[in-house]
């Protein structure tokens, strides 16, 4: 299973995803511009301008933005608002994400069929956190997951035994579109005229419940286990929210990498603490360029 290739859009990709890998795995030596423009074979200036128009920030900003202080501030400053919103009773902070990601649940009775009459179209696709498993159905996006070729060859087989009666093809080609506008530098969008994404997804109703509570957690913010189980109604729940937030099938969609531990360690991520804090400097290097 190879990824699918798009000349323009993939060495675009290729490039931003070898440079974040470089800024995450250097950054406790706090490379320079040109260290971080040899490794990717730029020029400093070349670099800097492809950098910058994918991501937002210079390299310099994200590579602040990859710190554990800056996740802690994060977390601090999410706090006092969503606090303050739910003790009002409120819905919780703005609703951003939730209107550009919407999940349809699948019935009681398509979870009892298994995906029978579905069809799902995969492929490998390259992106700024490294390659990336995307699956679709006709009704939306039903998974989406990032790793290494190994990892996600893997993937391809858990996605059969989660959809047994579905129909499944590697066709990387009807989903190269989609995968083009998970990181276009014009926020989800090609061609000014779409907008959004739609999931389809499988799980319980305590689990949906959580991943819909995840979606109104602001791109820039970052909230922990304890305030995501309040969020979701269930405030006592919070070894079970954690527990749903690990069962998520369509991540960054889903944004997961947002939720820290109460003492502002990261905490655990399916696809690598790397990449987690790699997404949470993507979020912010986005909200400072808004």
């Amino acid at each position: 299973m190879k990824p699918a290739y798009n000349p323009g859009l993939n060495s675009d990709y290729e490039v931003i995803a070898k440079a974040i890998a470089f800024i995450r795995d250097n950054a406790a030596d706090q490379p320079s511009l040109e260290q971080i423009a040899a490794h990717s074979g730029l020029s400093p200036w070349h670099f800097q301008r492809k950098f910058k128009t994918w991501v937002g920030v210079s390299p310099k900003r994200f590579l602040e933005y990859l710190t554990v202080q800056h996740a802690k501030q994060l977390l601090d400053k999410s706090t006092s608002v969503l606090d303050a919103a739910l003790d009002l009773g409120l819905s919780g902070p703005g609703r951003l994400h939730d209107q550009f990601v919407s999940i349809e649940a699948v019935t009681p009775g398509q979870y009892k069929r298994s995906g029978s009459g579905l069809q799902i179209r995969y492929g490998v696709h390259p992106s700024p956190f490294g390659l990336m498993f995307l699956a679709l159905t006709d009704k939306g996006i039903c998974e989406l997951a990032f790793g290494t070729e190994e990892v996600l060859e893997k993937e391809a087989e858990a996605l059969l035994k989660r959809w047994p009666a579905a129909q499944v093809f590697h066709d990387p080609q009807s989903t190269a579109h989609t995968a083009g506008r998970l990181f276009s530098p014009r926020n989800g969008t090609q061609d000014g005229h779409e907008s959004g994404f739609h999931l389809f997804v499988k799980g319980t109703n305590f689990q949906v419940n959580v991943w819909r509570a995840l979606l109104r957690v602001r791109e820039g913010s970052l909230i922990s286990y304890k305030q995501l189980a309040r969020l979701t109604g269930n405030p006592t729940a919070v070894r079970a929210t954690a527990s749903a937030v690990g069962a998520n099938p369509v991540s960054y969609l889903i944004p997961c990498h947002r939720i820290l531990r109460s003492s502002g360690a990261l905490g655990g991520y399916h696809w690598g603490i790397d990449r987690k804090r790699a997404m949470i400097a993507w979020d912010s290097a986005h909200v400072e360029c808004i």
